[in-house]
């Protein structure tokens, strides 16, 4: 346990000290105090080595065990159907969608139950197999003779 207190994970020597601190009959609000950390820190720390031994000072990860997904699958392959619509056909002044276009009008329209990030439209589209670009082929122009000048090199 002392070798723990020249560690160079600031994490391990912290708990290490808090746990010698302890040993040595040091109050919870001392070890605070002197440690400078919270109250609840110490306590915490004391609990998880009561309980879990020499392991509790290895640093778990942060990460959630278990994923929530905010978009149902229902609401996925309402997003897929929205980006082969043109944004011009939904009030929109752009012919291009952007993943924040595509948050704000799945929640207007009510695709989905909850305003969400561009960030959790890029991860939905993900899952749904689609890497996010502005994906040109996805796009069309509200001019009904937009294909013939597409066609057609300028003149």
């Amino acid at each position: 346990m002392e070798a723990e207190l020249r560690s160079r994970d600031a994490y391990v020597m912290r708990r290490s000290q808090i746990i010698l601190a302890s040993r040595r009959g040091e109050k919870a609000s001392e070890i605070a105090k002197n440690l400078g950390c919270s109250g609840g820190t110490v306590r915490n720390t004391i609990n998880a080595f009561n309980e879990h031994g020499l392991e509790c000072l290895k640093k778990k990860s942060c990460r959630p065990k278990k994923l929530r997904t905010i978009i149902t699958d229902t609401e996925k392959e309402r997003i897929r159907d929205l980006l082969h619509t043109s944004p011009r056909n939904l009030g929109k002044e752009s012919s291009l969608w952007t993943l924040e276009m595509v948050a704000e009008v799945s929640y207007e329209w009510g695709l989905t139950a909850h305003k969400v990030t561009a960030e959790t439209i890029r991860q939905t589209l993900k899952r749904l197999g689609i890497n996010w670009r502005r994906a040109k082929h996805w796009i069309t122009s509200p001019d009904p003779q937009y294909e013939l000048k597409k066609s057609n090199e300028t003149d």
